[in-house]
């Protein structure tokens, strides 16, 4: 008989296929195969008729009752328990879904009575790790599931949770946080209400790692300050979107473990005063989505942070902040900033200083940012030797490449052993990117080479032109 790869090995190797068809594919070989696949594309949810045929002979009995006819695969048994899988669920998909297969509109007590069934099947006989609770007003009334039977044993596990503060009750966040102390993962949605119970369940929280914060309308100041005072310092990455609405930042100061900080916000430069002189030891990532802050108070933060750091991205920058870049910033790895067109010096600045430098994203016009030549010769003569991709937005005229370029990537071949990856987007509204025969055979012939590894460019709308 021949010999076949323990189940966990297997198990292993298929966690690596992230191709659907290939684990599909999987499935047919034989039953061994089948078994171990079967579990890990079960995770999530992959149809929800097959899903109603598991439910138990007392939950489709509840259906009959009600006048529920849902059409399955079989009327045998499934080969699989395949609810014991699942470990992602996902509101929406679960009601859309069963919306679609019982052919009901959102205030029929028909689909919530199927969700009812399902979700007791879910909390009997699934240890669940991802649970989205977004967006669902129109159900919550109607899923107590926290008090159905088994939720104990089901959510104990919880890794990753996700919901809408004004769409849930304070008595649910209450009952999550007497069953849920291991969230790792913690994304809230604020628009007019902050639940009272929020803090509950962010207070007993052991070991979470990464907070999400989006507030996506208006919330008072107090109830907020209130809330984030419950955050345990064991996060270490921190993501807030303020939007233009207010978010305060001075809870950041007390997560002293923070490794990534992402700040998306609209017209609050000022807001980061509080944090200038905070030393945070792990920083690695700093990344400002939208406006940057007040660049004496970023300058000062990097003073004291810069040196730890390995990716900064500034949706908005000036030539003091990306000095400050180089000054205080020698172990940067990646980075994503503005240069105009007469701040070449400054590009020169930061690979001369900031040697372990692989990648860097900007943007580039014909009249107002760095000219793409100028910033292809500074990479082809100054980048450090590990530096090998380059991400540019560009605005400008339809023709994105001029002549001549050839002797540029002579020049980065004859400097480096780096194969160079050049990704461009057009970020011009009005004008379609083109780029001329004579430069894609210039770009295929140094691919061949081995010069450039990926030449891709992609148009506002992410349509990609050439790959």
């Amino acid at each position: 008989m021949p010999s076949q790869l323990p189940v966990d090995c297997l198990n292993e190797i298929f966690e690596y296929l992230d191709d659907r068809v290939d684990l599909h594919s999987c499935l047919l070989v034989n039953h061994f195969w089948c078994e171990v696949s079967v579990q890990i594309l079960w995770k999530s949810i992959q149809n929800y008729n097959t899903l109603i045929a598991c439910l138990s002979d007392e939950s489709k009995q509840v259906l009959h009752m009600n006048e529920i006819i849902i059409s399955t695969p079989t009327s045998k048994h499934p080969l699989f328990n395949y609810v014991t899988f699942i470990k992602n669920l996902s509101m929406n998909d679960i009601f859309r879904n069963i919306l679609r297969i019982t052919f009901q509109d959102f205030n029929n007590y028909k689909c919530i009575v199927v969700t009812q069934e399902i979700f007791k099947m879910f909390m009997n006989q699934t240890s669940l790790k991802r649970l989205d609770y977004s967006s669902i007003s129109n159900y919550t009334t109607y899923l107590p599931f926290t008090t159905y039977p088994g939720a104990m044993d089901c959510l104990r596990n919880l890794s990753e949770f996700k919901c809408n503060s004004d769409d849930l009750s304070s008595e649910f966040f209450y009952q999550l946080s007497q069953i849920c102390h291991n969230i790792q993962s913690l994304t809230i949605t604020f628009e007019k209400v902050i639940s009272n119970g929020l803090a509950d369940l962010i207070s007993v929280q052991r070991n979470l790692k990464t907070l999400n914060l989006f507030n996506s309308y208006y919330v008072t100041l107090t109830d907020l300050i209130s809330l984030l005072t419950k955050l345990p310092d064991t996060v270490i990455k921190l993501y807030v979107y303020g939007g233009k609405y207010y978010i305060p930042l001075s809870f950041i100061a007390k997560l002293s473990n923070l490794r990534e900080i992402v700040l998306s916000l609209y017209n609050h430069v000022e807001d980061f005063k509080i944090l200038q002189h905070v030393c945070f030891s792990q920083l690695e990532v700093l990344e400002f989505t939208n406006y940057c802050p007040n660049h004496k108070y970023f300058i000062k933060f990097l003073e004291n942070n810069g040196k730890g750091l390995k990716g900064i991205s500034l949706g908005n920058s000036n030539d003091s902040s990306n000095l400050a870049i180089a000054k205080f910033c020698p172990n940067l790895k990646t980075l994503f900033t503005m240069f105009k067109d007469d701040e070449v010096d400054t590009l020169k600045m930061i690979f001369e200083n900031c040697q372990r430098l692989e990648s860097i994203e900007v943007w580039c016009s014909d009249y107002y940012y760095l000219d793409v030549r100028k910033l292809l010769e500074t990479i082809a003569k100054h980048s450090p030797r590990n530096f090998y991709k380059l991400k540019i937005h560009y605005i400008g005229y339809s023709t994105l490449f001029l002549e001549k370029f050839e002797p540029i990537f002579i020049s980065w071949a004859n400097r480096t052993q780096n194969s160079l990856s050049l990704i461009v987007t057009n970020k011009s509204f009005r004008n379609n990117l083109e780029v001329r025969k004579e430069n894609i055979k210039a770009m295929e012939k140094f691919k061949k080479l081995g010069v450039i590894k990926r030449f891709e460019i992609v148009d506002i709308e992410k349509v990609v032109i050439y790959r």
